[in-house]
């Protein structure tokens, strides 16, 4: 590809080289720089981009974009060889003194953006090629994807699935490190996509995926919200919550039909300068698919729900997941399949099989108990999920969770009041505990906790905290371990140390 092919006129306000030569590449870290390629020089949280412009160029790149080519040149020094045409403006594909060697520099308004335009034209615009669905919101996003991607493949369809827990392509299921990928890793993904034949791609939208332009370029078919609360205000994510509610809007801002929970106090708020058309859902009577005769009930041995579609839809929906979210949830799916004209039967049997992992998910049944692993890591997420379980009337109800480091530290004593007031035994452990000393987050937990008045115990290993609440069932306990969800390893000092609760709970109940 064309280097100028890249990018519009109006992004660029300096060039200095040739414009016209191939590259064989992109990147926006220096080390992954192969020969022919074009560097982002990128400024993020804790590093600037063009200071490692000298890498990149060493490792053979052909041309460098960024925000101030002045401050590039000043980096690179004397040793580089530039076009020597004036510094001033120059339009792109009309630089008559362009050399055929040498490095390219490209001034643009907004590197962020320009990068990840760049990625969806070299890929070929994928997501042009796919029926997009974006799924947005605070808590939800992840069991809406895959309850989407399981009924459109029950009625057929071939889906891609990216989000938080994995990346799915084909029958390949790959790790995610983002709920959205960086750009680069987006479009090649979408590309992809596309070449294994998939029909549609069902994502996770998150608010830094907007505040740092990840999805620049597309323009989704359909975009689900699901809910809002505050949350994500630290300053490696944003700023204040209005902050966060902006880059939220962004996706009905860039969307053909957006799906939206009628229910939720910021669903107004949220839509604020939409540019598609709406339909809502929710246990409302104004919304336009609606829940009604909801109950909680058990499914094949696991906790679920059961209630009556009506509205746009008539139907008896079912899911193993508890909760009036795990409702909401499966709502907001039957919205969306309903455009592809799913079989009421196919939707159905889809919801029955729905399990997600870290999600509400039901890892092990004792003698008269039941043991459940979540993602909630935040107090609200801590609240419902404890007053969801409630509604099943546990004779106990165990809460094993813990916060992590680096993180807001008014969670802690917030999460840890929660659990006292709403469990009937809190075991306080660790949670990726980072750089932080774990033993001072614990202690943080059970101040909140003692405030409440309620039962605790504080116990340092993960792995030991769980070994104790197996150990100590009882007939009739609901035991809910809390904050890892999907993940399988502990950040402890730096370190990244294997921990999968399913495996540990496995092992433990194999050795009883």
């Amino acid at each position: 590809m064309v280097l100028r092919e890249l990018f519009t006129r109006e992004d660029i306000f300096f060039l200095r080289g040739d414009d016209g030569r191939k590259i064989s590449g992109i990147a926006a870290d220096s080390r992954k720089v192969r020969p022919g390629m074009i560097f982002f020089c990128m400024k993020g949280w804790k590093a600037d981009g063009n200071r490692f412009a000298p890498e990149a160029v060493k490792n053979g790149a052909v041309a460098l974009v960024t925000e101030d080519p002045e401050g590039v040149e000043e980096i690179l020094g004397k040793g580089t060889t530039w076009n020597e045409a004036p510094r001033e403006r120059t339009s792109i594909g009309n630089n008559e003194n362009a050399m055929a060697e040498g490095v390219t520099l490209i001034g643009v308004r907004d590197v962020r953006k320009s990068f990840a335009k760049a990625c969806h034209v070299f890929y070929g615009k994928p997501s042009e090629k796919l029926i997009t669905i974006g799924v947005t919101g605070t808590k939800g996003k992840t069991t809406c994807t895959y309850l989407i991607r399981s009924i459109l493949e029950n009625a057929g369809k071939r889906v891609g699935l990216i989000g938080t827990n994995e990346i799915i392509i084909g029958r390949t299921h790959l790790a995610a490190e983002n709920t959205t990928p960086d750009a680069l890793t987006l479009q090649e993904t979408l590309r992809r996509m596309v070449d294994a034949g998939s029909d549609c791609v069902v994502m996770e939208v998150s608010s830094q995926a907007y505040k740092l332009h990840r999805t620049e370029g597309i323009f989704f078919d359909y975009g689900i919200f699901t809910n809002l609360s505050p949350d994500h205000v630290s300053p490696g994510e944003h700023q204040n919550f209005q902050e966060y509610l902006e880059c939220k809007r962004e996706l009905f801002r860039h969307c053909r039909v957006g799906i939206i929970n009628g229910d939720d106090p910021y669903a107004e708020a949220v839509t604020q300068g939409h540019s598609c058309r709406l339909e809502t859902y929710g246990f409302g009577e104004e919304n336009s698919l609606r829940a009604s005769e909801y109950c909680p009930v058990e499914i094949s041995g696991r906790l679920g729900v059961r209630f009556r579609v009506t509205g746009e839809m008539d139907l008896e929906a079912r899911i193993p997941m508890p909760g009036r979210f795990s409702a909401y949830n499966a709502l907001a799916a039957i919205c969306l399949c309903r455009h592809f004209h799913v079989r009421e039967t196919d939707i159905q049997r889809a919801l029955l099989s729905a399990k997600v992992k870290g999600r509400m998910e039901s890892v092990a049944n004792g003698e008269g108990w039941h043991v459940y692993v979540d993602y909630a890591h935040n107090p609200m997420a801590l609240a419902s999920l404890l007053e969801t379980l409630r509604e099943y009337h546990p004779k106990r109800l165990v809460c094993l969770f813990g916060c992590g480091g680096d993180r807001p530290v008014m969670r802690r004593r917030m999460m840890g009041r929660i659990s006292g007031e709403k469990a009937d035994l809190t075991i306080v452990t660790d949670d990726n505990p980072r750089s932080e000393d774990p033993a001072v987050i614990r202690q943080q937990i059970a101040e909140g906790v003692r405030e409440s008045g309620g039962e605790y115990v504080e116990i340092a290993g993960r792995r030991e905290a769980i070994s104790y609440a197996l150990s100590n069932a009882r007939e009739g306990d609901l035991i809910i371990l809390a904050g890892k969800g999907h993940e399988t390893c502990q950040e402890i000092g730096g370190e990244k140390i294997p921990l999968d609760e399913r495996k540990i709970i496995g092992e433990i109940l194999s050795k009883s």
